[in-house]
């Protein structure tokens, strides 16, 4: 049972990450009903941004206190990663707005790559380790199940952002300029709605989650590679699918049923499955759930 309960916590640990990439696949979705593959790499971008800001801060200054130095990590690259994808979005994105749904599919495939080569190509291909950041945890009393102070800050900041984006979502201006769009973006710009402004907000939001998640792999890891933004962007994906695109909590909980999966089976069954265990599981829940855990089902308007 401990073993099974340590393991859980490893899963939530790895389905916070998923969760808060998540997060900006349905964001964007439900906008504008674009898929956006760059975001994988975008989360990956983020992560680089937050390494360089760490050996800036050891280099020229040195010292730094733990806390002091993730929260520039996490701020700077929040910023840098939302004005990169503020010009993704402004330059690829939306001038192919209004053309067939194939385009910006395509196009945001091909951002994907362009991304992921211009960090091979500034950064190298080679991994990219730091030395850990924080170290230590805490025993549960009378038991061998430890939780990692890492691992409790993942799962912290997933939540404090997840309460966060609900409250924008559903109690500020923005958030029902988003909800309005989501709804029917001409009504929107009817009624005053400036809905260029309100998807590249969107954009440059998920781009900043997907920083933070970056900043935490880079924590939790402590290493980090060019190609590290595929995988976890499809099985962030994956994740938005699962709990329901278009739901803010549904990509959490995918991502936290992700990671739970993938620890689980590495725990008990091959670990060269996981991915296969993961993907089967999507998929046999959305034949009894087609719009996924807290999905709602697509009206289709007349």
């Amino acid at each position: 049972m401990e073993y099974f309960i340590q393991q859980s916590i490893n899963g939530l640990t790895l389905g916070s990450i998923y969760g808060l990439i998540a997060i900006g696949y349905t964001m964007v979705y439900g906008i504008i009903g674009m898929i956006n593959f760059a975001h994988g790499d975008v989360f990956m971008l983020g992560a680089f941004m937050a390494m360089i800001v760490f050996l800036a801060l050891t280099t020229f200054i040195g010292g730094v206190p733990v806390v002091l130095a993730l929260l520039l990590m996490m701020i700077v690259a929040m910023l840098l990663t939302g004005l990169w994808s503020w010009t993704i979005e402004r330059l690829a994105y939306r001038p192919l707005r209004g053309s067939f749904r194939l385009a910006p599919l395509i196009t945001a495939i091909g951002m994907s790559i362009a991304l992921s080569n211009f960090v091979q190509v500034t950064q190298g291909p080679r991994n990219k380790p730091i030395p850990p950041l924080v170290n230590g945890g805490i025993t549960v009393y009378g038991t061998n199940i430890t939780i990692a102070y890492k691992q409790m800050v993942i799962i912290i900041v997933t939540a404090i952002l997840l309460a966060a984006f609900w409250y924008l979502v559903n109690k500020t201006s923005l958030g029902r300029a988003q909800r309005s769009c989501e709804q029917d973006r001409k009504m929107a710009a009817l009624l005053g709605v400036d809905v260029d402004k309100t998807i590249s907000m969107t954009f440059v939001m998920g781009a900043m989650l997907a920083a933070v998640a970056g900043t935490l792999y880079l924590m939790f890891y402590g290493v980090i590679s060019f190609t590290d933004g595929f995988v976890p962007g499809v099985k962030a994906f994956t994740a938005a699918v699962l709990g329901g695109i278009g739901s803010l909590p549904g990509a959490v909980v995918g991502g936290l049923l992700i990671g739970l999966i993938e620890a689980l089976w590495s725990a008990y069954f091959s670990i060269d499955y996981k991915d296969v265990a993961a993907f089967s599981i999507l998929a046999i829940v959305l034949i009894f759930l087609p719009s996924g855990i807290l999905g709602r089902p697509e009206v289709e308007k007349v």
